[in-house]
């Protein structure tokens, strides 16, 4: 460790006891230590999330508005007039916000557009065999529901990455709920996101109350075929328990970002890009990987320098306290190995020739490739979805994409003649499940 880096340590705690802040550095484990299961945090509610949100989507479902009105009373503290945001509303907030701002949420539309439209699909037809035409249709949801959270932070990135999918799939209305601000109204940059991504309607309703509106509808608010977006434990519940009413994205955790480094990584990226996820929630899970233990040491003092440096540090360091974890493999091979297993929601790959690696990753939600590309830029601007798979989950879903914005449908025609050269196979195979019936709709028209 060098004298530079020891001195800034020294600074931090120094400064960390004059204001009261307590600290504890994350813990290093040797490769096995921990069992693979349990490197990153699973939380299990302490209280009864789905008892809970079970009577909140019944009041909604059969007092509608009126419940909406009472649980954002009760729970965000704003009595509204209205649920829907209005027109005026939205140019209100744009000229609250800074032109810079405003390009630059222009600017990471036009990546996350660019990207999501290569994922668009075409229907197709299959017409070689005479009087047999087979085919499936491409077909939009009509109505897709976006859930953008409020409460600790505002988070435009949402909206953008929520709402271009679904337009560039062609939904026919795009919907929003997020809860108001104290003021009673949508914070200005949530809006702004809004505009630009071409939401039709805004309402101000949080919560399971806001998942349950969708799913059902209320007076005001539509019911959608399908919902998307993050939330807390209550909008996770929500949104499982609502499942088969409607169409969801995924059942979303706390954060994870696991980075796989080796000795060249400089330490003050490392941790800052733990820290990036940490800062999100005291529950989410920030791991470093690496086959250095002097990386190891380095980037557990660099996170003493930077956590009190952070407008979020308590949560920051709560979640590096409690979820935050240092492993040392003997290389890079076994460290590719517990990603696989682990299949995290973001996934970095802090070494010189990322690419040699990408084909063995086969469980990563996003992955992010070398040494200048850090999460946030997946999160706001490059153009790949930020919404994604958690939990291990990213082992059988995807990130938000085109595809949770469309159904298929499939057709199928025969001529008379074609059916003829098939009928009596398709009999005997009914026949075989105990099906006379099906049998029977085939070689009756062949009788005919």
């Amino acid at each position: 460790m060098t004298d530079d880096v020891s001195q800034n340590i020294f600074k931090s705690n120094y400064e960390s006891h004059k204001k009261g802040w307590s600290y504890s550095m994350i813990k290093i484990y040797k490769y096995g230590e921990v069992p693979n299961d349990e490197i990153f945090a699973r939380v299990t509610p302490a209280v009864d999330v789905a008892g809970i949100v079970s009577d909140i989507i019944g009041n909604v479902k059969e007092n509608g508005d009126s419940a909406l009105v009472d649980y954002t009373e009760r729970f965000d503290g704003v009595k509204l007039q209205s649920l829907a945001v209005s027109p005026e509303e939205i140019e209100e907030a744009l000229a609250q916000v800074e032109p810079q701002f405003l390009e630059i949420l222009e600017k990471a539309a036009k990546n996350i557009r660019k990207f999501h439209e290569r994922q668009v699909r075409n229907s197709f037809i299959i017409n070689d065999e005479d009087g047999i035409v087979i085919g499936q249709k491409i077909i939009p949801v009509d109505r897709a529901g976006l859930y953008v959270p409020g409460g600790t932070a505002a988070y435009p990135s949402t909206v953008l990455m929520d709402a271009i999918p679904a337009k560039i799939a062609g939904c026919r209305e795009v919907v929003m709920v997020t809860p108001p601000m104290k003021n009673g109204k949508i914070n200005p940059v949530i809006l702004a996101a809004a505009k630009i991504a071409g939401i039709d309607r805004i309402f101000k309703v949080g919560g399971a109350q806001a998942i349950a509106a969708l799913a059902y509808g209320t007076e005001s608010v539509p019911k959608v075929d399908k919902i998307v977006g993050p939330g807390n434990a209550f909008v996770a519940e929500a949104k499982k328990q609502v499942f088969g009413q409607v169409s969801i994205d995924m059942i979303a955790g706390p954060s994870e970002i696991l980075i796989i480094a080796d000795g060249k990584t400089n330490p003050r990226h490392a941790a800052a890009d733990l820290l990036s996820q940490a800062e999100h929630d005291k529950l989410a899970s920030a791991v470093l990987v690496t086959n250095c233990m002097e990386l190891a040491k380095a980037v557990q003092a660099e996170l003493e320098v930077q956590i009190p440096l952070l407008s979020r540090h308590e949560i920051a360091r709560a979640s590096i306290d409690n979820n935050g974890k240092i492993i040392v493999a003997n290389d890079i091979s076994k460290v590719i190995d517990i990603a696989n297993e682990l299949a995290p929601e973001h996934l970095e790959l802090l070494l010189d020739n990322p690419f040699d690696y990408l084909d063995r990753i086969r469980h990563a939600g996003s992955i992010f490739m070398g040494r200048n590309c850090p999460e946030a830029l997946g999160d706001y601007f490059a153009g790949p979805n930020h919404t994604l798979p958690t939990s291990g989950t990213a082992r059988f879903s995807s990130p938000l994409s085109v595809d949770d914005f469309i159904k298929k449908t499939q057709y199928t025609y025969y001529t008379k003649e074609a059916l003829a050269r098939v009928g009596h196979d398709v009999a005997f195979f009914a026949e075989k499940e105990g099906l006379s019936a099906h049998a029977k709709s085939a070689v009756i028209r062949l009788e005919d």
